[in-house]
């Protein structure tokens, strides 16, 4: 654990040097990341005093039985963005019913995180790509920003869809409160500017002190901009929430969303930080970790939280390098729940929309979309069809599109793969590559065919066509053709009928057929699918130089 230095400690009892920089840590983290919370319990629509409870219990459920050194779990943007834009249109956000539900989906996603790690579902992050995620991200900072804005001009919105809202808050802006606007922008600069140059200080926290004091002073209200009013301090109340049957079927969509966005932000962000100081990552213990984190959530009347990047960012920014950081944080929380709620009461909401807003602006990742977009024009365009859907059409419908994208991007990608014929080079005698045309031949009367994939019912017909193509437009009438299978691991029903049809058709040609480079898993197929039947054990090699010598002997004889 680093240094272990006693200093004289309290009580008698000793304190290692690890400790006092976690606690630090800790200390400076709450100071940056309260002043988000309630920022983040506008967003989910509940509140103010559940984003504090966000950073309660659910901070020691997770640092208790979670895996990861240093991943953050709390409220967070996304997930609050996916559950607050689905039950907005079930019940007004604010009332009981709506908190209820709230409490309900944060249970709902313990439950189906629990069930996720019994079957160790901690590899479905790896269906979520980093180019559909930072344009996930990025369209949720712009849905969230858009809402926002509404409070920073002193303007009330009833639109959820976002196109709406962009009519109407255009429609709006000759009404705006221009106390607001002036407050919003100071706040927005100071933030900004506190992010670029002072990183590692808790400006948040300046700027919702000095919002408090203004506040206070009755200079806002007396010009029409509204304050959070009388916030409940105290702990919170164990309860389980109480909704109808019919509301709780319609929860387990918007569940799924969050549940899916928490395994793959989570694990996203701890395996960045675990890469970062060389450490090891267990998904699926994080997994239980989130689970618990959740239940408490929900039990505590507060909503989902998530591995959040950017608090954890902060974490390890400030210092914290184990979950002792998170305990000294909400040891912080309890400090500001039993004794600070009072002058909350004082801070208006342009300037908690404006802390909201910097944060959504963040999500907007300009310099990963540049790179995406540098480096793969067609990566780029799936990230941007993302965010587009997640502001045109919703957030739960988004992350449901950023998991297609990325399967389709995949499974583009294994449905035309490379596939080339392999020719000796002259000069070096090595083998070279050049693509499947017509015309491409290895050597007189041989041919060597390499299918860069795995082999099943969307790209069996292509290795067809590439067999037809080469043997019906060879310069010399071939004799045997070699199959490289390198990167054949898998053989499904539809292929091996396909792949037994072209072995037939070239009999009858009287083309001899060979495979080389033939993995245990890929033979395991071929028998179990009677290709070895039908090619003959005799022709299939462990090695491709062992096949291609037997087809140039069987050539020279």
């Amino acid at each position: 654990m680093g240094m272990e230095w006693k200093g004289p400690g309290f009580f008698g009892l000793k304190i290692s040097a690890s400790f006092g920089r976690d606690a630090l840590a800790g200390l400076s983290l709450a100071s940056m990341n309260i002043p988000q919370v309630l920022g983040y319990a506008r967003i989910a629509g509940m509140p103010p005093v559940t984003g504090l409870y966000t950073v309660l219990l659910p901070l020691l459920a997770f640092a208790a039985l979670g895996a990861s050194r240093h991943l953050v779990v709390a409220a967070d943007s996304a997930t609050a963005a996916i559950f607050s834009g689905a039950l907005s249109e079930m019940a007004p956000m604010g009332s009981a019913a709506y908190i209820s539900m709230v409490s309900a989906v944060a249970l709902l996603n313990a439950g189906f995180l629990l069930v996720a790690r019994l079957c160790r579902l901690g590899f479905l992050a790896d269906f979520l790509s980093r180019t559909v995620l930072v344009g996930f991200l990025a369209g949720v900072g712009v849905q969230v920003g858009l809402g926002m804005l509404y409070d920073m001009l002193g303007l009330v919105s009833a639109r959820h869809t976002p196109a709406l809202q962009v009519l109407e808050l255009v429609r709006g802006l000759p009404q705006a409160n221009g106390a607001a606007v002036l407050i919003s922008g100071v706040a927005c600069l100071g933030l900004l500017l506190g992010q670029k140059y002072c990183a590692r200080k808790p400006v948040a926290l300046v700027v919702v002190g000095l919002g408090i004091v203004l506040g206070w002073s009755g200079w806002p209200t007396a010009h029409g901009v509204g304050v959070l009013g009388p916030v409940r301090g105290g702990l919170p109340v164990l309860h389980v929430p109480v909704i109808p049957w019919e509301n709780m079927l319609a929860l387990l969509p918007v569940s799924a969303s969050c549940v899916f966005v928490i395994i793959a932000q989570s694990a996203a962000t701890s395996r960045a930080f675990a890469d970062m100081f060389h450490e090891n990552v267990d998904e699926n213990r994080d997994i239980l970790g989130l689970s618990a984190a959740n239940a408490v959530a929900g039990l505590s009347g507060t909503f989902t939280v998530n591995g959040s990047p950017t608090q954890t960012a902060m974490a390890v920014r400030a210092g914290a390098m184990t979950q002792r950081a998170q305990v000294v944080f909400a040891g912080v929380t309890v400090c500001v729940l039993l004794a600070l709620t009072g002058p909350l009461a004082w801070l208006p909401h342009c300037v908690l929309a404006s802390v909201v807003f910097c944060v959504a602006v963040g999500m907007v990742d300009v310099q990963a979309l540049n790179s995406i977009r540098r480096e793969s024009p067609g990566e780029f365009w799936l990230a941007l069809v993302t965010a587009v859907t997640v502001v045109g059409v919703g957030v739960e419908q988004g992350i449901f599109i950023a998991i297609a994208l990325s399967l389709f991007r995949h499974v583009r990608h294994s449905y035309r793969p490379h596939t080339m014929v392999l020719r000796s080079d002259a000069a070096t005698g090595t083998m070279e590559v050049e693509p499947v045309q017509a015309g491409a031949q290895t050597e007189p009367g041989l041919i060597i065919y390499r299918f860069s994939s795995d082999l099943f019912y969307a790209n069996c017909q292509l290795f067809s066509q590439d067999i037809t193509l080469l043997i019906d437009t060879a310069p010399v009438p071939v004799r045997c053709l070699v199959v490289d299978c390198s990167a054949i691991t898998d053989i499904d029903y539809s292929a091996a009928r396909v792949v037994r049809d072209v072995l037939e058709r070239l009999r009858a040609r009287h083309v001899q057929v060979f495979f080389g480079r033939v993995l245990p898993y890929a033979l395991a197929d071929m028998e179990r699918h009677h290709i070895v039947e039908a090619v003959g054990q005799q022709n299939i090699f462990e090695q491709l130089h062992v096949a291609l010598a037997a087809a140039r002997a069987l050539i020279a004889a």
